[in-house]
């Protein structure tokens, strides 16, 4: 099942996908379930295909505009320096557990919508990673648990404004600026996408190939990365994971390769789907 975030007729609501249709399941459920993240905590995800049996889709998915698959997500926890080719190429020692930062729901578009290069830097990065979207939430959680906590995958590219990333040992300002993440195109639950399967991940910019692997290259796996989180805080339904980028970012190639004005940015996960976003350069007024 692919679920995802939109808007239409200047209403912000969710929906599930079915080849190039989505059908609105926010309209369908009203006040009791307006939004994905409500669908997910309110245990809805087993009913929502039988809400549209027999009905007509609402929208085609070139006539939405498509929002992060979580807008709302309780919490965005990113891991760093998680590919070994990543950690390689920037001179990182090993670590024992994994690097964890945050990213705010601002910093965030959805699929087709443009990231923003912000005016006060260049050195603007992509990062194209795999995102699971906690379904049930707990404290620490075992790993061999971990999978069932797990709603679906969706793909992300960690933008990296990496001059103010790397000014300090703190990411955050880096990582946090408005519109510098993609998050998209929609989820794909466990039932479409079962857990155990390798999955591939590629970042294209232009239509090049920048990063490629996959995931049993993870250096903390995925039920590492839910174990870790939720021994230090309880995960809760919608919580996000962003499981982090392999080798290859525009930082570490010779000569260095920045996101500019124009750019198309693509990151596709086997299963899930492409995001793509366009890059737009902030300007300020004077």
């Amino acid at each position: 099942m692919k679920l995802m975030s939109f808007i239409s007729q200047n209403r912000s609501t969710f929906g599930l996908v079915e080849g190039e249709y989505v059908y609105d399941l926010g309209r369908r459920l009203g006040k009791a379930c307006p939004d994905l993240l409500s669908a997910i905590k309110g245990g809805w995800l087993n009913r929502l295909e039988a809400l549209v049996e027999n009905s007509q889709p609402d929208f085609h998915v070139d006539d939405v505009v498509f929002l992060p698959v979580i807008p709302n997500a309780p919490r965005i926890f990113c891991a760093g320096l998680n590919y070994l080719a990543h950690r390689v190429e920037g001179n990182r020692p090993d670590t024992e557990v994994p690097v964890i930062f945050l990213r705010l729901n601002e910093s965030q578009v959805g699929h087709n919508r443009p990231l923003v290069c912000p005016a006060e830097s260049d050195q603007f990065d992509f990062e194209g990673e795999i995102a699971i979207v906690i379904g049930k939430g707990g404290r620490r959680i075992p790993e061999d648990q971990a999978f069932e906590h797990v709603a679906g995958y969706s793909c992300y590219n960690d933008g990296s404004v990496r001059d103010w990333q790397l000014a300090t040992n703190q990411w955050t300002p880096g990582k946090n600026f408005d519109a510098t993440g993609g998050f998209g195109p929609w989820l794909v639950t466990t039932d479409e996408l079962s857990t155990d399967r390798v999955l591939s991940l590629v970042t294209r910019l232009n239509g090049e190939e920048m990063q490629r692997t996959t995931t049993d290259m993870l250096t903390f796996s995925i039920p590492t990365l839910i174990s870790f989180i939720s021994t230090f805080t309880s995960l809760e339904p919608g919580d996000v994971i962003v499981t982090g980028t392999p080798g290859g970012v525009g930082l570490r190639r010779n000569p260095q390769v920045w996101m500019k004005e124009g750019d198309v940015v693509e990151v596709e996960v086997e299963g899930v789907g492409i995001l793509k976003n366009t890059i737009i350069k902030e300007t300020l007024r004077k």
